[in-house]
């Protein structure tokens, strides 16, 4: 039986359109790339670095090969996606900057979600306590967190601008799975966000 979608992976689905070529980058356990398929008619493909997910994913019928995002992009020609998908996995990789330089590239659409390290909680975490904070969408240790790169909404805004892309839609997620479209200058989502979804376009 199949399990219910993350909210954010509900959103980004709902940003592809019928029949599109997509790479998930990141895929997991194959939940979003399964949900395209069946409901969107998506041509799937997707890159991950666990073995046993990509074996999860094999299992459900799809097109997952084991990879790293930081090395093996490069071997994807341009422009062959319609979408390309990096959600929650950004702040995971060695070099965001380059990776997202390849989703750029690779795809005609590029969706970026991932969670705010400026959210107000964090920040009253690391001000009151002193430690690096554990929140629901950073429930990690800081010594056996994969997240290398932890970045706030401003700063993925201002990489961003600097990899030449146009965010063509934005949207603020709330602890309570509520989205809310901002505007890319915006700082109040930048507080009280505890992440958000990018729709990226080359300029």
């Amino acid at each position: 039986m199949a399990t219910e979608l993350r909210h954010d992976l509900k959103l980004i689905a709902e940003m592809i359109e019928p029949g599109a070529r997509v790479l998930d980058i990141g895929c997991g356990d194959g939940q979003l790339l399964e949900h395209l398929k069946t409901t969107k008619a998506a041509q799937g493909r997707g890159l991950e670095l666990s073995q046993q997910n990509v074996n999860a994913c094999v299992a459900r019928g799809l097109s997952v090969i084991q990879g790293d995002a930081d090395i093996d992009l490069v071997e994807y020609p341009s422009q062959v996606f319609d979408f390309v998908i990096l959600s929650q996995t950004i702040q995971a990789t060695r070099n965001p900057r380059a990776v997202l330089g390849h989703l750029l590239r690779i795809g005609r659409h590029v969706i970026v979600s991932l969670p705010n390290f400026g959210h107000w909680r964090v920040r009253l975490s690391l001000l009151v306590k002193g430690r690096m904070p554990r929140t629901h969408a950073l429930d990690y240790s800081w010594y056996d967190t994969p997240n290398i790169h932890l970045c706030t909404i401003a700063d993925f805004t201002a990489l961003v601008r600097e990899t030449d892309a146009r965010i063509e839609r934005a949207l603020a997620l709330d602890a309570n799975g509520r989205t809310h479209p901002m505007g890319t200058d915006a700082w109040s989502p930048n507080i009280f966000a505890q992440g958000a979804i990018f729709q990226l376009v080359l300029r």
